[in-house]
């Protein structure tokens, strides 16, 4: 079992293993407040088994150096900060789609979500449980406290608590295929399985950036499907960065062209006065996609 270390073990560490440390009392600072760990995530394009995860060694390239992982920790940081918002607005159209769409296709129905009729047999049986969560919501419990005979409360109310990941099980368990095409055509998707595999990556990417995770190194499991993407996806990225962006890029053209333009320009700024080769070697192609 490891045993925790101390800044000074740290430093004498990373030196041993041959990292150049330009300034100790700032590096001390550095460890103290990102932490040895999450840091190296950002030292690991300097090992020399880079990019191999297993077996490792930890020794550095000749001239690793401290600074660069510390630059490639704040570029990165300030990326998944950009992103937050335009995932989050996408989340937020998709959510409201939905439940204008399928609300008023079942205008006499506000709980169509509970229905045998409307939904698969697997979600009702566990939506109970889903919505005991859902219930702890001030908002619910104010619903339930004045209409006390509701079982559920209305789409519209119970829609907005659920998690996106919850939102595309529940897409995913409609029985209407003629909804799920026109709420994927409302972001020019054809193909039911690209219109998930897009959500579903943006679902995955804002749940990394919300919880600090590093994407310049980004390797989804599931890869992204090409649909009107595939002539523009390298093979690489339909697992990276850069086809997250693509994703996202696509996505905002249907929801603002606005906050397209706007998220280009930050991303263009962002990486106008960072040099590509502190960037990692994935990140590095985002300036071919903007």
């Amino acid at each position: 079992m490891k045993l925790a270390t101390n800044i000074d073990e740290q430093i004498q560490k990373l030196k041993q293993r041959g990292m150049i440390i330009e300034d100790e009392a700032k590096a001390r600072e550095i460890l103290l407040d990102i932490g040895y760990y999450r840091l190296g995530f950002y030292w690991f394009p300097l090992e020399k088994t880079y990019p191999n995860k297993q077996n490792r060694n930890h020794e550095f390239v000749e001239g690793a150096s401290f600074l660069w992982a510390t630059n490639l920790y704040y570029t990165d940081c300030r990326i998944r900060n950009l992103l937050i918002p335009y995932l989050s607005r996408i989340e937020v159209n998709l959510r409201t789609f939905v439940i204008y769409t399928v609300s008023n296709h079942y205008k006499q129905n506000p709980t169509w979500f509970a229905d045998r009729n409307v939904m698969k047999s697997e979600f009702i049986a566990s939506f109970p449980t889903a919505y005991d969560k859902i219930r702890k919501n001030e908002a619910i419990k104010r619903h339930h406290e004045k209409y006390q005979n509701d079982i559920y409360a209305p789409a519209w109310k119970t829609l907005e608590y659920m998690t996106f990941g919850d939102l595309l099980v529940l897409l995913k368990n409609m029985k209407s295929q003629s909804l799920l095409v026109q709420i994927a055509e409302r972001y020019g998707l054809r193909n039911i399985d690209v219109f998930y595999s897009y959500m579903d990556t943006i679902r995955i990417v804002r749940n990394l950036c919300a919880h600090g995770h590093n994407i310049y190194d980004l390797r989804l499991q599931k890869s992204i499907k090409g649909g009107p993407l595939g002539k523009q996806m390298k093979t690489e990225m339909h697992h990276n960065l850069c086809g997250v962006l693509l994703v996202v890029f696509y996505l905002l053209q249907h929801v603002s062209n606005n906050r397209l333009s706007e998220l280009k320009q930050q991303l263009a700024l962002e990486l106008g006065h960072t040099e590509t080769s502190e960037l990692g070697e994935t990140i590095g192609y985002i300036k071919e996609v903007l």
